[in-house]
Order: structure tokens, then C-alpha cells, then sequence
């Protein structure tokens, strides 16, 4: 039988199903060369240390995620459906959406710069639009609901048996509708 050839490709992807199925804590070059079927050698020639790999395993978290919430949006009400798109994330893939909230931003100082980076460029402009309000009051509505949901997101990816979606659903809309009030008065 010839002698299978070893990809970084392989690596990368033999982690991110380890990291998807367990954790990034799982993520170690002993479970990676089995889940191959090779040694640990071909793993060493491609991952000069594991934090390199690491790093690969949260860019092609980055890159599901993004894929992920754009499956699921609903073109008619896309704001509040991004938001529970990301929840539907935190309960179908768990380690997923962990690893995607809590991997290292580098160059953050404010809150400005993490919704800056965060956030699609175009989406406040696309929330004032649809909701009649400026730039500034989209923006910081979005960022008021993007905080919410990656705080409620988080507690429903570590909770065991798990929250119910529904009322999940009802804090998330109940936060919206308090958020947009308090744009609006301003």
C-alpha cells in the first residue's frame, strides 16, 4: 500500500474537527496524527509550534462562522436574524462558537475599535435604513445587540442540559425592543 502523503491542508483540517468535536484544549498533535492515520512526524514538519496551528484552526473557525450566519439569514429581517443566527450557532456547535468569541483581538482598545472590526462594514448603514434612524444611533444599536448576544450566546454554549431556543428567542427580542427604545429617545 503506498505510503499516504501528508498536507498542511490535513493538519489544518484533522484540527478544526477536533477543536469542533472537543475544543481547542483537544487540539494536540498526538489526536491529530490519529485522526490522520500517520504519525506525529508529518504533523511537526507543518506546525512549527501549536500556536501557529492554533491560529489556522481560528481562521477557519472565522471563515465557518461567517458562512454560517450567512446561511441562516433572513432576508427580510436580517438584523435580528444575524443575532439568532449566532445563537443557533452557540447551540449546534458549541466549541465552534467559543473559539470564535473568545480567540485573542489583537489592537483593541475601545469599544469603537472591536465593532469596527467586528462588524461588516456596510451594516450600520443597512440598519439605518431599514429602521429609519442615523448612522450613529444604527451603530450603536448594533453594538448594544452584538454585546447582548455574545453574552447570551456564550451562556447558552456552556449551559448543560441547555436553554430552551424559545427562551432565548424572547430575551434577545426583548433586549432589541429595549435597545431601539433607547435609541429612539435620545
Amino acid at each position: 500500500m503506498p505510503k499516504q502523503k501528508i498536507t498542511k491542508e490535513m493538519v489544518v483540517d484533522a484540527a478544526f474537527e477536533i477543536a469542533k468535536n472537543g475544543g481547542m484544549e483537544k487540539v494536540l498533535v498526538k489526536q491529530i496524527a490519529d485522526r490522520i492515520g500517520c504519525s506525529v512526524q508529518p504533523i511537526y514538519s507543518y506546525c512549527k509550534n501549536m500556536e501557529g496551528l492554533r491560529q489556522d484552526v481560528v481562521d477557519r473557525t472565522c471563515a465557518f462562522v461567517q458562512e454560517y450566519i450567512v446561511q441562516h439569514l433572513e432576508p427580510g429581517d436580517m438584523f435580528r436574524s444575524t443575532g439568532r443566527a449566532y445563537i443557533r450557532l452557540a447551540g449546534e456547535e458549541p466549541h465552534l462558537f467559543r473559539i470564535f468569541i473568545l480567540h485573542q483581538r489583537q489592537h483593541i482598545s475601545s469599544l469603537e475599535e472591536l465593532y469596527q472590526t467586528e462588524a461588516a462594514p456596510r451594516v450600520a448603514e443597512y440598519i439605518a435604513e431599514q429602521l429609519h434612524i442615523s448612522i450613529s444611533k444604527a451603530k450603536q444599536l448594533h453594538l448594544n445587540m452584538l454585546i447582548y448576544t455574545i453574552g447570551i450566546g456564550t451562556a447558552f454554549s456552556v449551559t448543560t442540559p441547555g436553554i430552551s431556543t424559545d427562551e432565548i428567542d424572547v430575551q434577545l427580542e426583548m433586549a432589541y425592543q429595549a435597545f431601539l427604545n433607547q435609541v429612539m429617545d435620545e
